[in-house]
């Protein structure tokens, strides 16, 4: 029974010794190794769907380095790239050149037709940038010849040049070219020739009547527009288009004998607003629309 006993006794302490010697070696190593620098490890998380373990797929047409970004497997970035992917494709960027335009306003000339005693006719050129800008020329010639009906002359003004420059913005931009809501604003200038013939001058006291002219007179006006109007497109490359005018005058020549009643380009003295409608045709700048990130591009650029 001793000799049992001992022999149990042995192997306890047996085991102690070995475990106090092998946590002293663990310690000894631990405290002679130098411990390197902390290394950060970016760790990247599968996306999956909340309540799920279905792996999120990629929408379709979605660009390829936005589908690298899925596979990747970082979640947030994956989602981020594919909000940016979705709006390039919403808003479509139009190249800096995008078409030009050429228009004839010619709703004087129906106005003229129904007795209106004054036209302006006008060519316009109209460069449309990124969609959006469109720097615009305006040339064109005015004439008038007036007889009011309550009044006792005519008045004659020749056939004389104007010109228009200004610019218009596209509110609707995002939207393809063929759609436009605008507006912009003009400076515009003449020179011109006018004359008064025909005055009829009655003297009451004599009973007597004559009949005498103002010579032709020369002058010249510079003013400024504010216009908003739609552009639509009819067929293939011809569109419609209308514009409401307010303006005035900057600066005018006036005549002592006599003002200018019509102003070409401008239009009747006291009027305050006019109004263009004009038929259009646009030459696209680029030959070709290709989908490329939400852009437009032409075939030479694309290759």
């Amino acid at each position: 029974m001793m000799k049992r006993l001992a022999h149990i006794i042995l192997i306890l302490l047996a085991a102690v010794v070995a475990h106090t010697a092998v946590a002293q070696v663990t310690d000894s190593i631990a405290t002679d190794t130098v411990t390197p620098k902390a290394t950060i490890y970016h760790r990247f998380i599968t996306p999956v769907k909340q309540n799920t373990n279905t792996v999120l797929q990629p929408g379709k047409d979605v660009d390829e380095k936005v589908l690298e970004v899925f596979l990747s497997g970082d979640t947030a970035r994956a989602k981020a790239e594919a909000a940016k992917d979705s709006l390039r494709k919403v808003y479509t960027h139009y190249p800096v050149l995008t078409d030009v335009t050429v228009g004839v306003n010619f709703i004087d000339m129906v106005l003229a037709a129904a007795g209106q005693k004054h036209i302006n006719a006008d060519l316009s050129l109209t460069l449309n940038m990124w969609n959006r800008l469109q720097p615009v020329l305006e040339l064109g010639v005015g004439y008038a010849n007036n007889t009011p009906e309550d009044m006792n002359y005519t008045y004659k003004g020749q056939l004389s040049p104007f010109a228009r420059v200004g610019v218009n913005y596209n509110f609707l931009f995002k939207s393809k070219p063929e759609f436009q809501a605008l507006v912009g604003a003009r400076v515009g200038g003449t020179m011109f020739k006018y004359e008064i013939t025909d005055i009829q001058y009655h003297n009451g006291y004599w009973g007597e009547s004559e009949t005498t002219s103002i010579p032709q007179q020369s002058s010249s006006a510079l003013w400024y527009e504010l216009v908003g109007g739609l552009k639509v497109k009819i067929v293939k490359n011809f569109s419609l288009g209308w514009f409401i005018r307010f303006h005035n005058l900057i600066s005018e020549k006036k005549n002592d004998v006599a003002q200018a009643w019509f102003i070409p380009g401008y239009g009747t003295r006291n009027g305050s607003l006019a109004f263009s409608f004009s038929a259009y045709y646009t030459l696209p700048l680029y030959k070709k629309k290709i989908q490329d990130g939400g852009s437009i591009a032409t075939q030479d650029e694309k290759k």
